[in-house]
């Protein structure tokens, strides 16, 4: 497989040592034939590879020691033996047996008197020699290796290659090194022996101890020569990597957002997490400042990572996090074989740091006493308008608005006339086009304009758009929030008869956030909506009635409550039926506590599933979490149509 090594050591120069012997070295060392030698290695180069590799590990990294263990032979030990030395001058220059061989070894391709090269075209090697011997800080002394076919193939087989990439590249080189450009000292000389033709490259600052050389920076300089030399090679192997690494992440995506979905739906019964979250909730009291992971003392953070961990047992999320993690790996492994990886357990993952606070939150929400509704995934049928006494006029004009089958120009003249109609006084024609400005899509969104047109329509006594304008009101859009507003507009739906406005009332009172909390009137409002067939009402009053909190506690009445809801379609009502069957006592928010985590959980997963690779402007997960929370501060609900609007398709007329 074609590569390149890059070894970083360095002298470090004063008290005694100096970097002058290393250059006249590389620059003086002629260019040892290539003559073929296949007879096994002598005893003395057999010991002496021994020592090196005792002392030197890393020269176990070089591609001459892998020729040299698949082939041992005196002219693949040769070769290892040389580069070894080379790459520990520092360390080998004090030792006699060491320093002898390199003394005694044939002088590199020589580019007039001496084989130095850099940013210059005349070297003049005992000026250079003069100012490293005088030289106090570290002198790095870079090697960069290919296989000899593939110097060959890619023209890195003479000096003149090498001085033109390490000219082109100096700079990179120097910031990789945190070298400003201009305090950037370099030479280099060019040995065409073996298998694998090499340079050596010294490289140092003009301010003493200036320069520094992480892991890091050695592999950005490694990446860069990659990326040059073998350009036009990479640029095949990529095409070809990406469109495997894609069908990939394809396929995994598709996984994970089925268990994602599954963890969001799903109910769960975790005692132990349960308890844990509830003695976590108990000792956040103790502590004051923010209630997020990174300020928690030590054995909280251990509790919460115990939490998370328990939750990673159950096979749902177990499953989604191996299909998360496998997928990283082989997308890992087209830039980075052979490298094994253990999977770490959930808590240590970084990249689902999210999942500790989502812990955290929870526990926080117990101590709190803050009541949950889990009706994130409702559908919102309080604005379904109904046809009874809209114009046949308005009707056709909607239905051709909607339909994404006829031609956009088509669809324009429809919302025009539609306009028109609104502008006439036409109450459904004011809530379509009103509700139309607030969402986006075929019309550009426009706040103002869709506040005066609900307004319109709501005081014609409209209920949906009373409904719609309650909302409009309470959400987070600075430019139309105002909380009595919102709750009158509201009242004045629930009036109506909209059950869903009644039930968002019975929240607004339950939570405090838009009018002061009043338990009874929110159980009044949800009554009202339970009669209706409201589900999430129906759900939310048998938490109230099971609790004792607005009305009188009654198990059995609360049982009733949640048998409504349930074959209405509520999710969470069984749930608590089976606890209450079970005999269970627990207040509802900690009996709760492992679910609403399992779906934050879920959220987390779908939010880092991988995004597949798309034409046009591509936004990575971070950008797009910021997008959904700029959308909900306009207004808008997490999942309000967010994908038909990120790939430009028209928002549809609410029927």
């Amino acid at each position: 497989m074609a590569r390149l090594i890059v070894k970083s050591p360095y002298i470090k120069c004063g008290s005694g040592k100096s970097a002058g012997g290393y250059l006249k070295y590389i620059a003086t060392r002629e260019r040892v034939e290539i003559i073929p030698d296949d007879r096994p290695p002598t005893q003395k180069q057999t010991q002496l590879i021994a020592k090196l590799v005792k002392d030197f590990p890393d020269a176990k990294e070089l591609m001459e020691y892998e020729d040299y263990a698949a082939h041992p032979t005196k002219a693949t030990a040769s070769a290892l033996i040389t580069l070894a030395l080379e790459s520990n001058w520092d360390r080998v220059q004090g030792t006699e047996g060491y320093a002898k061989y390199i003394a005694l070894r044939p002088r590199a391709e020589r580019l007039g008197e001496h084989g130095l090269f850099g940013d210059d075209d005349a070297v003049d090697l005992a000026a250079v020699a003069d100012e490293l011997d005088h030289y106090t800080g570290n002198v790095w002394t870079h090697i960069i290796s290919l296989h000899r076919e593939d110097a060959e193939r890619l023209g890195y087989d003479h000096a003149d290659a090498w001085r033109t990439l390490l000219r082109t590249h100096r700079n990179d080189i120097a910031a990789a090194m945190k070298i400003p450009p201009e305090d950037f000292h370099w030479y280099a000389a060019f040995h065409d022996e073996g298998n694998h033709p090499h340079v050596h490259m010294m490289a140092w600052s003009a301010k003493p101890n200036q320069a520094y050389l992480s892991k890091d920076g050695i592999r950005q300089i490694k990446s860069t020569l990659t990326n040059q030399i073998f350009r036009q090679e990479l640029l095949h192997v990529y095409e070809q990597k990406n469109k495997s690494r894609d069908e990939l992440v394809a396929e995994a995506r598709k996984a994970m957002l089925e268990l994602a979905k599954a963890m969001r739906e799903m109910t769960c019964i975790h005692p132990e997490a349960e308890q844990m979250i509830w003695n976590l909730s108990r000792q956040l009291g103790q502590v004051g400042g923010k209630k997020t992971y990174g300020y928690l003392p030590k054995p909280m953070k251990k509790l919460a990572d115990e939490i998370v961990d328990q939750m990673a047992r159950l096979p749902t999320v177990d499953a989604c996090y191996q299909t998360w993690w496998e997928l990283q790996c082989q997308v890992e492994d087209y830039y980075s074989e052979g490298k094994k990886r253990l999977r770490p357990p959930l808590s240590q993952q970084k990249e689902f740091r999210q999942i500790k606070n989502a812990v955290i939150r929870e526990a926080e929400h117990l101590r709190m006493n803050r009541f949950s509704f889990e009706d994130e995934e409702m559908q919102d049928d309080g604005e379904q308008i109904s046809t009874y006494g809209m114009s046949y006029e308005c009707q056709d004009l909607q239905s051709v608005a909607n339909d994404e089958s006829y031609p956009l120009e088509k669809r324009d003249e429809a919302a025009e006339q539609l306009e028109q109609l609104a502008e006439d006084g036409d109450a459904y024609a004011q809530y379509i086009i009103g509700t139309a400005y607030r969402d986006g899509g075929l019309l550009i969104p426009d706040t103002a304009k869709a506040q005066k047109l609900l307004e319109r329509a709501a005081e014609q006594d409209l209920d949906v758009a009373q409904y719609a304008l309650g909302k409009l009101y309470l959400s987070d859009d600075a430019d139309v929030h105002d909380s009595a507003k919102g709750i009158y507009w509201l009242k004045r739906s629930a009036d109506n008869g909209n059950d869903y406005a009644a039930y968002r009332l019975g929240k607004e009172y339950l939570s405090g956030k838009n009018t002061a909390k009043d338990a009874e009137t929110a159980a009044s409002y949800l009554r009202q909506a339970a009669n209706d067939g409201n589900a999430y009402a129906q759900y939310l009053l048998g938490k109230l009635t099971l609790m004792g909190e607005g009305v009188p506690k009654d198990t059995n009445a609360a049982y009733e409550w949640f048998a409504a809801a349930r074959d209405n379609g509520h999710a969470y009502a069984e749930f608590f039926m089976k606890r209450m069957e079970r005999g269970e006592q627990e207040p509802p928010s900690v009996l709760l506590s492992a679910t609403r985590l399992l779906y934050h959980m879920g959220n987390i997963f779908r939010d880092n599933a991988p995004t597949p690779a798309a034409t046009g402007v591509q936004i990575d997960r971070k950008r797009l979490a910021q997008l959904r929370q700029k959308r909900i501060a306009l207004g808008h609900k997490p999942d309000d149509h967010e994908l038909e609007q990120q790939q430009g398709f028209s928002m549809k007329f609410h029927m």
